[in-house]
């Protein structure tokens, strides 16, 4: 696809998030990047039991990986991992419940699992969540920034050693378009500061995906690990019709299949291409630019206290 046609795609934004977009990128892609043998790779994706992170573990599952499908009910969960094998006749799928949103579950998940696992090549933090209202968890800390994005902190800081002894770890960050519209607050991380909005609060922690992406990049850019992260554009989940019944509505002949969605987090995690750079946010099989509008953008100050912040709200401080 020319350069200038993907552009105009991209500035119209309706037409480059839904599967149309999808349809007219995807016949310009070498089709042999993703058609790879996974059987010697580990794989552990949050958010597992459905939608999009769902597909991507059948993706890499009939490739072959060995995947650690993170989801938070067990009954949910164990259906979609029989589906999983039942699909892809593999059978090196194995469920762990807990909720990733409470720090006190990723901990002792991350003791058993090091304990009993000798490696992981790629690490997927897809889980997410939109709360309609305030709430925290059991733990003090506001569930949306719990579950987005202090979990998936705290899950890969936990998940490093392994990480660093892969020949090509790679951690992605499932993050979504909406992180265009905001600057991330680092004196409000937990929307506590001024009245909640659903959508805002979601896309800053969207935004904070992003952030950390870069950070944990630069920090890691001597080891053998990639750090990127991606959108899917806008996909027809159970999740988008729950949190925007109205833009689920009136969008549902344009949202992306589960397959679509998922293309970039297959091709990040798969491909020889998808390993080669890193701190870089994704769409498409494509680096995208990381904002759209002046105001957006974040200090190297203001990227240094968010990452204390982070360690010091997960413990790690």
């Amino acid at each position: 696809m020319p350069e200038w046609f993907d552009n105009f795609l991209e500035a119209t934004v309706i037409f480059s998030y839904t599967r149309w977009g999808y349809t007219l990128r995807k016949r310009g892609w070498n089709s042999d990047d993703i058609d790879v043998d996974l059987s010697d790779k580990v794989c552990l994706v949050t958010g597992a039991n459905a939608g999009i992170g769902f597909e991507a573990i059948k993706q890499l599952a009939m490739r072959g990986a060995t995947v650690h499908m993170i989801a938070r009910n067990k009954e949910r969960g164990s259906a979609a991992q029989a589906e999983i094998i039942s699909f892809t006749g593999n059978d090196r799928i194995h469920l762990h419940v807990l909720d990733i949103s409470l720090l006190s579950q990723i901990n002792q998940f991350a003791k058993e699992f090091l304990e009993t696992i000798d490696r992981l090549d790629v690490l997927i933090n897809n889980a997410g969540a939109m709360m309609p209202q305030r709430e925290v968890t059991e733990e003090g800390i506001e569930l949306t920034f719990a579950t987005n994005l202090l979990g998936s902190f705290l899950l890969t800081k936990q998940m490093m050693p392994l990480l660093e002894q892969s020949d090509s770890g790679r951690i992605i960050f499932v993050s979504s378009g909406g992180m265009y519209t905001q600057k991330l607050n680092v004196d409000d991380l937990q929307n506590d500061r001024q009245p909640y909005k659903p959508a805002t609060a979601y896309a800053q922690t969207k935004r904070a995906q992003v952030v950390l992406t870069e950070i944990l990049a630069e920090k890691l850019r001597q080891k053998n690990i990639t750090v990127n992260s991606m959108h899917p554009g806008w996909v027809d989940t159970a999740a988008l019709k729950r949190g925007m019944p109205r833009f689920h509505s009136v969008m549902k002949l344009g949202l992306r299949n589960l397959e679509q969605g998922a293309d970039t987090m297959v091709w990040l995690a798969a491909s020889q291409t998808g390993g080669r750079e890193t701190g870089k946010f994704w769409f498409d099989r494509k680096a995208r630019p990381t904002h759209k509008f002046k105001n957006t953008q974040n200090t190297p100050e203001e990227y240094e206290r968010f990452w204390h912040k982070c360690l010091r709200l997960s413990g790690l401080n």
